[in-house]
């Protein structure tokens, strides 16, 4: 082995990391922030005043028509998986049993620029939509933040997401592979699904959670993640 490549097989410092991820990610970020906002001004102010708006208050209008006790619980279940508090202590419970099993700081560091990044994009993206929730009875309470798009959907993938992103990564047994990739799919559309039932989104900002949650993870799991094309053993 050279000297060069055993340098990079050396744990990197916490500041190395950092900067290598801020170095990779603040022009994607960017990108992926400027390419929501605009999604979300198309969707909320020229889309939503014509026939989309009146299609998807006509779906959120039925699902809540629908409701069952059973059905409100479990949403309410569902939804809180990717809650704020429920994300915060999830991802910092990852990220220390990352640190302790890896040994390094890469994986850690992954699930939270994952979720972080995830959120900034969201916190900036309904700042400058500003989408009203739909007029419909609400299950929860709504926050100050827009309706678009769905942060609780956006959360979800990213978080689990990366948890089944480093499961594939560091992991051989095919029965983990498997749940992990399960469950970093349903539980996203379990959330997704779950807002609307409780009246807290339309049907394009679940989607818009969708995508951004699905961009974000890939850079960041590209960018962070699989920066080298090998794992460490």
């Amino acid at each position: 082995m050279s000297t060069d490549a055993a340098v990079r097989r050396q744990p990197a410092t916490l500041r190395h990391e950092l900067a290598l991820a801020a170095r990779r990610l603040a022009l994607p970020a960017a990108v992926v922030a400027a390419a929501m906002a605009l999604l979300g001004l198309l969707v909320a102010h020229v889309l939503a005043p014509s026939w989309l708006g009146r299609e998807e208050l006509g779906i959120d209008r039925e699902l809540a028509g629908d409701r069952t006790p059973t059905g409100n619980a479990v949403t309410a279940f569902m939804t809180n998986l990717a809650s704020t508090p429920t994300i915060i202590a999830l991802t910092a419970i990852a990220a220390v049993l990352c640190r302790i099993a890896f040994h390094r700081w890469r994986e850690a560091l992954f699930v939270v620029l994952a979720v972080v990044g995830e959120t900034a994009i969201f916190t900036l993206t309904t700042l400058l939509v500003d989408r009203d929730r739909p007029t419909v009875p609400k299950l929860d309470e709504a926050p100050p933040t827009s309706s678009f798009p769905s942060g609780h959907t956006a959360a979800a993938i990213c978080f689990y997401g990366a948890i089944a992103a480093i499961v594939l990564w560091r992991y051989r047994a095919a029965v983990l592979r498997v749940i992990v990739v399960a469950l970093a799919v349903l539980i996203p559309l379990a959330v997704a699904a779950s807002r609307l039932y409780r009246g807290m989104h339309f049907p394009s900002d679940v989607l818009g959670g969708v995508l951004l949650g699905i961009a974000w993870l890939t850079l960041v799991t590209r960018n962070v993640l699989h920066r080298d094309e090998e794992p460490l053993p």
